[in-house]
């Protein structure tokens, strides 16, 4: 898998979802260290989980509400649960995610 993390992260499991993370699980929430070719394009979606996320390479064209905002390295990004929202890659990109689980 791309992306440049140190080995500790990599030795973490692959994410298995529309791209390449690794993925690390904790209380109420996941943590997924991903990497996106350039060109990726990720269709209009919605998940459950509450997302917070940081670009750490490359930049990252997030589209919710009809809205295109340009994150950029060290920009953080937030998804809420249920919101539809799509992601476009120009360039290689990294990013640390955070996927909080909502209690019910």
């Amino acid at each position: 898998m791309a992306g440049k993390y140190p080995n500790k992260i990599k030795s973490l499991p692959l994410y298995d979802g529309r791209f390449d993370a690794y993925k690390l699980e904790a209380k109420d929430s996941d943590v997924l260290f991903a990497s996106y070719p350039a060109g990726t394009s990720i269709p209009p979606h919605t998940h459950d989980t509450d997302n917070h996320g940081v670009i750490t390479r490359g930049e990252l064209l997030l589209t919710i509400n009809g809205v295109t905002t340009r994150v950029k390295v060290g920009d953080w990004y937030h998804v809420p649960a249920h919101v539809e929202h799509s992601a476009d890659f120009e360039v290689e990109t990294d990013e640390v995610e955070f996927w909080f689980h909502q209690n019910t």
